[in-house]
């Protein structure tokens, strides 16, 4: 009963957090579009970023509050808030979301999360998102395409013009390579040969890579794990039964590995496949010894 009680009270918290984090952040928004210059314009996303981080920090204050966690996080080296990062992760459930803000909050510039078209109509959330530039993707199947052949290459424009915005201001672009949530059965259904993956999906990466490449200072990939709480994790966080979260840090070069014409370079394309491979078997080792242990 208890436990129940404090995930009520948690849920109310953390959508009051987002509300008022989200309205503050549309009225910046509001204001961004009435200046007149690129200049003040950066100013008004610093600003919305700052109220971003209040948003998290807010959050990790409810986190740690409510449950006894253990954080086993890696020593982070190399990185500071004035740089340009392609952030890469396994995703798990809406926890990651926190968790990656909660660590990486003060150590690099607030993440932006690509995020599925339909999220954008989420009351408060989709317009704040919105509001922070934000990349909000429209996926089409290999079928739709072959329907509609006047919509191959829009997800490339897309990637290309939500880049863009980023060119002026620091920014962390957060990619979920697996393109979902990880469960026992889309596991099961994938036939990936993973334990605690999904099958990496290389489009997405490329895209961004196409559009801010040689922007990038360093590509971070995050492997999470919450290994007392495997199955559901945003719940029993609500509810004060979070008690591990494990946070493993790479920080690799942008180099000739992730560069290239992806495209329409076939050699490239493969040899990029194969390093994304590579990044997911290690990372599912990484999830096999931190479960083991």
């Amino acid at each position: 009963m208890l436990a129940q009680l404090l995930m009520v009270l948690n849920a109310a918290l953390v959508i009051l957090n987002s509300a008022v984090c989200s309205v503050l952040i549309c009225l910046i928004a509001i204001m961004k579009l009435l200046l007149p210059t690129p200049k003040l314009k950066a100013k008004g996303t610093a600003a919305a970023n700052k109220v971003m981080w209040l948003w998290a920090t807010v959050n990790a204050a409810i986190l740690e509050i409510s449950n006894d966690v253990e954080w086993d996080v890696e020593e982070i080296e190399g990185l500071h808030k004035d740089g340009w990062y392609l952030m890469i992760s396994n995703h798990l459930s809406w926890t990651d979301i926190v968790v990656l803000c909660c660590v990486f909050k003060d150590r690099i510039p607030m993440p932006k999360f690509f995020l599925k078209q339909q999220l954008l109509y989420v009351p408060f959330i989709g317009m704040a998102c919105w509001a922070l530039d934000m990349p909000f993707m429209r996926r089409y199947s290999r079928e739709y395409l072959l329907r509609n052949p006047e919509k191959r290459g829009q997800d490339l424009a897309t990637t290309r013009q939500s880049c863009a915005k980023f060119q002026h201001t620091p920014t962390t672009v957060v990619n979920y390579v697996e393109g979902t949530r990880f469960t026992p059965q889309k596991q099961a259904k994938s036939r990936a040969g993973y334990e605690y993956l999904l099958q990496p999906k290389s489009g997405g990466i490329a895209y961004t890579l196409a559009a801010m490449g040689e922007q990038f200072d360093s590509i971070i990939d995050v492997t999470l794990a919450y290994p007392n709480n495997p199955d559901q994790p945003f719940k029993e966080m609500l509810m004060g039964k979070m008690s591990k979260i494990v946070v493993r840090v790479d920080v690799l070069p942008v180099d000739e590995n992730v560069t290239g014409d992806y495209f329409n370079d076939k050699p490239f394309k493969r040899d990029f496949q194969r390093w994304l491979v590579q990044r997911w078997e290690k990372k599912d080792q990484q999830l096999k010894d931190i479960h083991r242990e």
